[in-house]
Order: C-alpha cells, then structure tokens, then sequence
C-alpha cells in the first residue's frame, strides 16, 4: 500500500495499514524487527508522534510486540485451540499433571497455572447459575494458565461449598483426575453443561491478570454443569483474550438427523 499525504486517511493510519500488510503478506515474519522510529520517519517523511501513533495502533491490535531498548518485533502468534466440548472426555494424564498441563506438554509448549482456591460469597450471576440460596457461599478455584511464559486464559471454576467442603477442590493444587470426577466421587456426577459464550472487552482486573494490552477483546465462556436430577453443581468461567484462542466446537449428528 502507497502511503500519500494525499490519501483520505491520517498518515499514521497509512503507515499501520503499509505495517500490517506487510505482517499479513509474510513479507514481515514472525519475529522480524521493525524499522526504527528514526528509520520510519526517514521512510515517510513524518514526525516522531506520527509513527509512535502507528506503532501503537498495531501494539494494541497485538500484531508487534514492544521490547526496550532493541525495539520494535512481530509477533509470533501460536493461538491456543479451546475445546469447550473435551471437558468431559476421558484423556491420559500424568501423575504429576492435569489435563491442560499434560496436552500442552506434549505439543512442546511450557505450560505452567496459579491457583488460588477461596471461599466467598458469589457474584449474583453465579448465585443464580447455581440456585443458591441467599447468603450461601461458594468455593472458587482461579486459574491463570500461561503457556511459554505468557498468560493465555483464567479459568474461575465456582461449587457450592456445601458439597465440595474437605475434598481435594478445596486444595490449591492441579487435580489429575479433574474436578469433575472428584464432584463424581461425592455423589454429584454432571451428566450436561450449559455453554455461553459471550465477546466484549476485559473488566480491570481481566486485564491485569493476563497482562492485556489496550484495545484487546475477550471471549468469556460460562460452562454451567448439572446433575442427572437436574441441580447446578459447577460453574466455570474462562476469559479468552482474543488475540490468543481459537474456540472449536464439535457438533455430531444423531440417528434423528439432529445436531
């Protein structure tokens, strides 16, 4: 793309726009480092707040990253693929490690999670998912996953403390066999889940546990799983910043021609 004093947008957005072809062509590859502030403002002819105007644009799209002093670097992007519908899967896992810890691993990533586990009261919305009643409290487990160093999704799971009181939930520690199966083994087996899935931008504290940049959305995906009798035991919230998932989900038809 041409960029011209003539042209109908600013030439900071001109710029943005030459930049972002250019990382989308793969003429700019993963990694690569950008031309300096000097040398952009040699390129086009414009001041220094022209181009720090441009690479802010592409700073908050997440498509460069900003590493002092050496500048300015495309960023690799390896999106992590969430698959809502694999929760109740059977998977192998390691002794050591759960499922999230035990598939990444074997892709060649580095993944680590922070867990905390509290008791509180619930926010409304989760109060209501579980059919709570007014003043009971909650166990929360709050993750932070982060692959190759960097924090890639939260993942707040919420139980009614009634039921998940002295187990293993309770510990803040990876459970291998998963939550699912210890709420199993207290009697509360969830045969289905609700998804929800929702897009919009991160609340404060969002952004500051996974370190977003200006101007990037998030999916937030709500699983609330049930009983065979019909009783909430669970429900999980994910934030998604965008720039780092690809949600998948897997839809079969049945004998009836159902989906």
């Amino acid at each position: 793309m041409a960029v011209t004093r003539l042209g109908r947008n600013p030439m900071y957005q001109q710029i943005a726009d030459t930049l972002r072809e250019q990382i989308a062509s793969g003429s700019l590859p993963p990694d690569t480092k950008l031309p300096t502030e000097g040398e952009l403002r040699a390129e086009y002819g414009v001041s220094r707040e022209t181009v720090r105007r441009a690479l802010g644009l592409l700073l908050n799209e997440g498509l460069i990253v900003s590493a002092r002093p050496q500048g300015h670097f495309v960023r690799r992007r390896q999106p992590m693929i969430f698959r809502p519908q694999a929760e109740f899967r059977e998977r192998p896992h390691t002794p050591e490690m759960d499922a999230f810890m035990t598939e990444f691993s074997e892709e060649g990533r580095e993944p680590r999670q922070e867990i905390e586990v509290a008791i509180v009261e619930p926010p409304a919305d989760i109060a209501a998912r579980l059919r709570l009643d007014a003043g009971e409290l909650v166990a929360v487990r709050k993750r932070i996953r982060y692959l190759d160093g960097e924090p890639f999704n939260i993942n707040d799971s919420f139980f009614p403390l009634r039921v998940v009181r002295d187990s293993e939930i309770m510990r803040p520690e990876s459970i291998t066999r998963g939550a699912n199966t210890v709420l199993s083994e207290l009697g509360h087996q969830q045969v289905r889940a609700l998804d929800e899935l929702h897009v919009r931008m991160p609340t404060p504290d969002e952004s500051h546990r996974l370190d977003l940049g200006p101007g990037t959305p998030v999916a937030c995906h709500i699983a609330t799983g049930y009983t065979s009798a019909g009783s909430p035991v669970r429900v999980a919230v994910s934030i998604l910043p965008g720039d780092r998932h690809v949600v998948s989900y897997e839809r079969i038809r049945d004998e009836d021609g159902d989906a």
